[in-house]
């Protein structure tokens, strides 16, 4: 098994060793200062925090060394500047804007948050950064970065929490 420690995102591509995936990212591009709701990829070097999966789309647990987690309907993502919780996974129902987890989309099927802005936390900086699902129509995303399902399912066993992500 290889093991990926590096991946490499630009111009739409994803690269981790010799293999490039096609991938979607932010509608508004890549950029270096990010803000809550700017429709951007945040630019830097980003761990890899476990593996969202939903248990009614998957016949099994993803096959990977992140450590892996089961959504259910009331798994969320605040994205409230102003809340104590921002860019952290939160329980519905929840008072404070935030992001449903189970989609009516497969897009978040399966769930990578990346580490960005979550060590420390900063209000307005953006939140619920994923590696995701593509949509078929291969849509920018908010700022996220997608990859098709077959793809995504590819790399996933050669991913670890040393993997960084670097998004230039």
């Amino acid at each position: 098994m290889v093991r990926i420690t590096y991946l490499y995102l630009r111009d739409g591509w994803l690269e981790a060793g010799a293999v490039r995936f096609r991938c979607a990212i932010g509608k508004a591009g890549v950029t270096d200062d990010k803000r809550e709701g700017d429709g951007a990829t945040p630019r830097g070097l980003f761990r890899l925090r476990g593996c969202y999966f939903r248990p009614d789309r998957v016949t099994h647990a993803p096959q990977t060394a992140l450590p892996t987690y089961e959504l259910s309907r009331s798994d969320g993502w605040c994205d409230d500047p102003a809340h104590p919780l921002y860019n952290r996974p939160v329980k519905l129902p929840f008072a404070a804007r935030h992001e449903p987890l189970w989609r009516r989309d497969h897009a978040y099927d399966f769930i990578i948050p990346l580490g960005y802005n979550d060590d420390p936390v900063i209000p307005d900086r953006g939140s619920a950064i994923f590696l995701h699902l593509a949509q078929p129509d291969w849509r920018a995303t908010e700022g996220c970065v997608a990859l098709a399902r077959a793809d995504f399912l590819a790399l996933l066993p050669k991913l670890y929490l040393e993997t960084v992500l670097e998004v230039v």
